[in-house]
C-alpha cells in the first residue's frame, strides 16, 4: 500500500523556521515585525524606512530570570529625506511597535541613514462583472448623491460581487 503524499503547504509556514537563526542574530524573535512594518508605521513611512535590528540589553548575572527584560533599542534604516520626520515621530513609532507586541519591548529608536529596499506590491486585478452584475451594483448605489462616496461604494460592490463568483 502506498503512503499518502503530504499535502502541499504554503511557503509562509516555513519562513520563520528558515529565517529564525539570522533574525535572532539581529534581535528579532520572528519575522513578524519586519513583515508587519507597513501596518505598524503606515504605508507612507514604511516606503522610506526599514527595521534593521533590535538591540537588547544584557541581563546582569544576578537578575531574576522571570523578570521582563529592559526595553530594547530598535534600529531603523531611513532614507535621509525622512530622517527628520521619523525622528519627530519616534515616540509614536515606539508606541505602535509596543502596541503591536502587547508589552513595552522597545524603549528607544536609533536611526541609520541609507537606502531602503523597496518592495513593489502588486494590486489584484479588478474583477470583470457581467452586465447583470454591474446593473445590480449600480442599482444598489443609485440613491447616493455624493460622487466620492458613490464611487467608493461602486468599487466595493464590484469587489464583493466579483469575489462571490470566484
Amino acid at each position: 500500500m502506498r503512503r499518502p503524499r503530504p499535502l502541499a503547504r504554503p511557503l509562509a509556514e516555513f519562513l520563520d523556521v528558515c529565517l529564525s537563526p539570522s533574525l535572532a542574530a539581529q534581535g528579532f524573535a520572528t519575522s513578524d515585525v519586519i513583515m508587519a512594518w507597513p501596518d505598524i508605521v503606515g504605508e507612507r513611512l514604511a516606503a522610506f524606512t526599514q527595521p534593521l535590528k533590535i538591540e537588547w540589553k544584557r541581563k546582569p548575572p544576578h537578575a531574576d530570570p522571570e523578570a521582563r527584560p529592559e526595553p530594547a533599542t530598535l534600529v531603523v534604516r531611513v532614507e535621509s529625506a525622512f530622517a527628520l520626520e521619523l525622528q519627530h515621530m519616534a515616540p509614536t513609532v515606539i508606541d505602535r511597535v509596543n502596541t503591536y507586541y502587547g508589552w513595552r519591548c522597545i524603549g528607544k529608536l536609533v536611526l541609520k541613514q541609507g537606502p531602503v529596499r523597496r518592495v513593489e506590491r502588486k494590486k489584484p486585478p479588478a474583477p470583470t462583472l457581467t452586465p447583470a452584475e454591474m446593473a445590480k451594483v449600480n442599482t444598489a448605489t443609485d440613491g447616493i448623491a455624493e460622487d466620492g462616496l458613490k464611487a467608493a461604494l461602486d468599487r466595493l460592490g464590484q469587489a464583493v460581487v466579483g469575489n462571490k463568483r470566484s
